[in-house]
Formats: C-alpha cells, structure tokens, sequence
C-alpha cells in the first residue's frame, strides 16, 4: 500500500499544479473567443416591470442596456412573437396558445399583470400589444439579442435563423435554450451565431472543473448564464469564482444576478430591473 502511495501522490500531485496552472493561463493552450459584443447589462424581455417588449425594451434601451433576452414562439401564420409564455392565459386571460392563432387574432395584454419572478408586484403599460422579433430587430439594430427557444419546434428555429441573417445580426444574435436537444437544433440551422450553455452542459463544465479537466477541453459555447438562486452564495464567491475567472479568459462571458453576480466575477448581470442593475453600476463605477 505504501509503495502504491508512493507513486499516485506526485501523480495526482503533479496533475493538480499543472491544471491548477492552465486554468491560471488558459491562454497556452487554448485560443480566446471573440465576440463581436461585450455585456454588462443584459434587459429580461427588456425588463419584466413592463410585460410589453416594445415599451420594455424602450426602457431598457433608455438607461443603456446592451443586450435583450427574449422568449420566441411561432403563430399558426409563421410570424415569430416575442413572449415569455406560449400559452397566453397567464398574460392575457384567455386559455389559448400563440401556436394556434393567427397574428391578427392575438389578443392584447391584461391591463394589470402579476411581475414573473415578483410576487405580489404588478405592471402596466399603455402599449398592450405583443412584438415581432423583427420588430425588435428593427427598432434596436444596435443592441445585442439573447433569443431563447423553449420548444424543438424546426419551423419556429428556421424562421428566427432567416431573420437573423436578414437582418444582418448573426454576430449580434445569441442561441439560448435549457434543452440540450433544441440547442443542438438550433446549431444544425445556424452554426454561425454564438451559443450558451445548456443545462447539461453546464453540468458538464462543473464535473470538468472539479476534476481539473476544464483547462484542457474545448468549449464551443460564448455564453454561460447563472441563477444564483439556485446557488448558495459561498458556493458562487468561494469555489467557482476561480471557474468564472477562467471562462472570462478563454473569453466565454459569464451572466448572473447583481451583486452576488459582480462578486462572483461574473462579466455581465442579465435582470428584470434594467434601472436598478443601471443605478447599481453607474454608483459601483464611480465608487472604484
């Protein structure tokens, strides 16, 4: 047993330094990403104070945001809609899918909503009506696009693909999808434009990390996106702020929640409060 030690203690000794070392200075191995943008301040659907895109995503663009997340789903005429929920109930009182309707038949906003993620909080807007993906494409050609699709729905991911490319946003326009699987689809459509992580490869990059692999594996995503609230905050400020540190320096941009968020080193904070992340850094830069 003695003799067994002998050998795997400066083995396993010698892997640890020389992993802890790579991912100290990823840059020997592996090439930096390059994104064609750069977030700090990341809008939920423009915000979710305002369920409306266009009046959220007014907002958020107002107090300079840099990037929009937004849900897609697809009507029954092939028009891409921008909405948190395919079934409407919730947002419009009536128990009926965006799939099932044509655009002319959608109906409007409820005039008072119940804030997604803010209990006992409420919106209103005067703007009452659900937006294009092309409209947003259109009114913010500037501003970076997080398009989330939570169905394996072809149809629906080729239309966001064409308009993309019709818009000319493919470096500007992210992938994002909880399911491996659509993910996977939506890199077959269009390979061009940066993706995030999924949740199984998120756990994937976790198991790679605490066995010392990460600093040795390619990564093909440009994007992780964390919810702290699944997350103790020792556990973000004490073990992984050394793996944010390292997507960071492979030039992966890491997306959490405020303050836990900027701790954490994460590179930008996605929110449904764009004034408050705004008021957050602009007193967090005058304070350094």
């Amino acid at each position: 047993m003695a003799s067994y030690l002998y050998y795997l203690l400066p083995a396993v000794g010698g892997y640890a330094l020389t992993s802890l070392y790579f991912l100290k200075n990823p840059h020997i191995l592996l090439k930096k990403k390059q994104t064609a943008f750069y977030c700090t301040h990341i809008s939920h659907r423009g915000g979710t104070v305002s369920e409306s895109i266009t009046s959220s995503c007014l907002g958020a663009a107002e107090v300079g945001t840099e990037m929009l997340e937004l849900d897609c789903h697809l009507t029954k005429d092939g028009h891409v809609v921008v909405s948190h929920d395919e079934n409407l109930l919730r947002q419009t009182g009536q128990d009926v899918n965006i799939s099932s309707l044509n655009l002319e038949e959608l109906p409007p906003y409820n005039e008072t909503l119940e804030v997604t993620f803010k209990t006992g909080h409420f919106s209103t807007g005067s703007d009452r009506n659900f937006a294009l993906l092309e409209d947003v494409f259109r009114k913010f050609p500037h501003i970076a696009v997080n398009i989330e699709v939570k169905e394996n729905n072809s149809m629906l991911i080729e239309r966001i693909s064409d308009l993309v490319k019709e818009y000319n946003r493919e470096a500007t326009s992210v992938w994002a999808s909880v399911d491996t699987t659509i993910m996977k689809n939506c890199r077959k459509t269009n390979s061009s434009m940066p993706y995030m992580f999924t949740v199984k490869r998120g756990l994937k990059l976790l198991l790679l990390y605490y066995t010392g692999l990460l600093p040795f594996v390619p990564l093909g995503e440009s994007f992780l996106s964390v919810y702290t609230k699944y997350f103790h905050t020792m556990l973000c400020n004490t073990y992984l702020k050394w793996m944010f540190k390292h997507l960071r320096d492979r030039g992966i941009q890491v997306c959490e929640d405020i303050k836990t968020a900027f701790a954490a080193g994460a590179t930008g904070v996605m929110t449904d409060y764009p004034t408050l992340l705004s008021n957050y850094i602009r007193r967090h830069t005058q304070d350094t």
